[in-house]
């Protein structure tokens, strides 16, 4: 069985002991950005709490295409709000990646992120609906009321057309008469 040097021991537990305040007192590693992205069609939108007012400004807010480098080359919008929170919109944006940074009005960035816009999507085509009560047969010419004469002339065409058919197929059956 080996024995490591109690010195080599001992200096592992003082380096580890020195490190663990410095980390304490950094704070959380992995903090989130300080601004909150959304999109809704073609408007992007910015949120954020970490600025104060200077001079009557919040800061401004800054909507970059992957072509541009730096905060001043996009689109720039002021930030509006209150204390609790301000904000920002940029609308028709196209489709595309984008990135937002909101720098503040004392110069400290509150924050980038990037955002996709989607393009706007087509409308579905749906087919209308048809009648709840079906099919209205038999109601086409029966929702006038025509007159009297119009009546009458239509039966002695119907009756003459019905006299001429019967006619005509009895001196088919019996060429021989009239």
């Amino acid at each position: 069985m080996r024995n490591s040097s109690p010195v080599l021991r001992s200096g592992l537990t003082v380096a580890a002991a020195a490190a663990l305040p410095l980390a304490l007192a950094a704070g959380p590693a992995a903090a989130g950005p300080g601004i909150s992205v959304s999109t809704t069609g073609s408007t992007v939108s910015v949120t954020t709490s970490a600025c104060t007012q200077i001079d009557g400004s919040w800061g401004t807010a800054s909507l970059l295409t992957s072509s541009q480098a730096n905060f001043s080359q996009g689109r720039q919008v002021a930030l509006s709000g209150t204390v609790s929170g301000q904000s920002a919109a940029w609308s028709n944006v196209g489709p595309g990646t984008y990135t937002v940074i909101v720098v503040c009005a004392n110069g400290t960035t509150a924050g980038t992120q990037s955002v996709i816009v989607s393009p706007p999507s087509t409308p579905t085509v749906r087919p209308t609906p048809s009648p709840s009560r079906g099919v209205m047969g038999g109601l086409g010419g029966a929702t006038k009321d025509y007159g009297t004469v119009t009546l009458v002339a239509g039966g002695a065409l119907v009756g003459t057309g019905v006299l001429a058919t019967a006619w005509f197929l009895r001196r088919r059956s019996k060429p021989y008469r009239l």
